[in-house]
């Protein structure tokens, strides 16, 4: 079964149609994608390695995070993303939607997305046996080893924003 998702227009407003995932993206819809920074009381974060065997960007280190699924608000994707990918339940009072943007193009890459950032405070630690090989490990790391991984071309790229987060 395909993954559906909701459209929306570069407004955030519901078109009120669906997409599977795998197909063109019609022109001018964007669909949610959620990223999941989760930091503790000491501030570190705790980010993940992606499996090799991920078609892309396999082995590179990455927050949680991907797309909201039709039906799911933000806040709800954000929260099944993280116990899929890192066996983590969250406290939905304990996030804050850090910034949200819409990304068309990047560098010639059409994403036709609506990304909404999320933090969440948590102080426990990760589950792998959730994520189905989609990551091969997770770590709690310092703001300055996650912009050394980005500087040294570790981090996938588009989480550049992590520095002003």
């Amino acid at each position: 079964m395909k993954e559906l998702w909701d459209l929306y227009g570069a407004d955030r407003a519901p078109l009120g149609r669906t997409h599977a995932r795998g197909e063109a993206l019609p022109e001018g819809c964007f669909h949610l994608v959620v990223h999941v920074w989760l930091r503790n009381s000491r501030g570190q974060y705790l980010i993940s390695q992606r499996a090799a065997s991920r078609p892309t960007f396999p082995l590179m280190w990455e927050t949680t995070g991907g797309s909201v699924l039709a039906g799911e608000d933000s806040l709800s994707g954000a929260l099944r993303e993280a116990r899929e990918e890192l066996g983590v339940r969250l406290d939905p009072k304990q996030g804050r939607l850090a910034f949200s943007q819409v990304r068309d193009w990047v560098k010639g890459v059409r994403f036709g997305d609506i990304l909404d950032v999320w933090e969440f405070a948590y102080d426990g630690e990760a589950d792998l046996s959730a994520a189905d090989g989609e990551v091969a490990q997770a770590r709690w790391m310092e703001r300055g080893e996650i912009a050394r991984l980005l500087a040294e071309g570790r981090l996938v790229e588009t989480l550049a924003y992590f520095e002003e987060l």
